[in-house]
């Protein structure tokens, strides 16, 4: 048997304003799904999509084994992990000798054809590779990584990443002229952030504004607004929505004394804290048993 795992991931800067070319930050977080591959001519039949095309597609069969840190549908990465994670156990189980390159790529190829054709490669491409990925267009580009200390609070509210993206859509049609500039200005603080990665003050700053500017997209929640604040009150640089928005998950840049007491008052608003930071290495191999 072959065991791996995979990190969850955070968007830092740019979510929606990507979609129209503008640049994105992401970045890998500790939280891991670990997957166990065996292979098993009968094997029982498994209930995610994602692992489902992950055997179909490389045309063996295994039994599956799997532990998750990463709440689902929270915006935090948890299918592209699982799928990542899953793709390099079955490579290592049946000596498939997959790169990282093609295990992001057959990752978000299977992504892509189970959310019918709405998965976005960031997410694959994050969570295999580790550290601060940079996204323009099409192109991706790893940045120096950054020790930043973060929270992530999971609003534990459930949302559609698709509805999100049709709605910004549909606003941008019948508004250009209002929602081009936001788009315009999310790409600006994205720019600016990245000048900024080693100094957490400004960092959060950015974090701010781009909350701010998500919201007059139209992509805010109340629940979200309220983590926010209660997380710069409580001694964060910044805070803003990360992903699609709608619901799903908050992130907060602390300074290391600090993380404990945002934690405490993320939760105190009854949504769940996570205290995490950057993870360099993507999937990586882990001892069976």
């Amino acid at each position: 048997m072959a065991t791996w795992s995979a990190p969850g991931k955070v968007f830092l800067f740019g979510e929606h304003a990507v979609v129209y070319g503008k640049p994105g930050v992401a970045m890998a977080i500790k939280p891991r799904v670990t997957v166990t591959v065996r292979k098993h001519r009968h094997p029982p039949r498994v209930r995610s999509p994602y692992i489902e095309e992950c055997f179909r597609s490389t045309g063996v069969k295994g039994s599956v084994y799997i532990r998750s840190q990463i709440p689902s549908s929270s915006g935090l990465g948890s299918s592209a992990a699982v799928t990542t994670a899953t793709l390099a156990a079955i490579s290592d189980e049946f000596g498939l000798n997959f790169s990282k390159e093609e295990i992001a790529r057959r990752a978000f190829a299977i992504e892509k054809k189970v959310q019918k054709g709405r998965a976005s490669p960031t997410d694959t491409y994050v969570t295999t590779f580790g550290g601060i990925v940079l996204i323009t267009g099409d192109s991706k580009r790893r940045l120096p990584p950054q020790n930043l200390h973060l929270v992530i609070g999971n609003s534990q509210i459930s949302h559609s990443t698709a509805k999100m993206v049709e709605h910004v859509a549909k606003e941008r049609q019948h508004n250009p002229e209002i929602v081009d500039p936001i788009l315009d200005a999310i790409g600006a603080v994205t720019t600016q952030a990245i000048k900024s990665m080693n100094k957490p003050q400004q960092l959060g700053k950015c974090m701010d504004i781009n909350h701010a500017l998500l919201e007059a997209l139209g992509v805010g929640h109340p629940v979200l607004s309220k983590l926010v604040l209660s997380s710069r009150a409580a001694g964060a640089f910044g805070a803003k929505l990360t992903g699609a928005g709608g619901g799903g998950c908050m992130v907060a840049l602390c300074p290391k004394h600090a993380k404990s007491r945002v934690a405490g008052a993320i939760d105190a608003m009854g949504a769940r804290s996570i205290i995490t930071t950057i993870d360099t290495k993507g999937i990586r191999k882990e001892k069976d048993g």
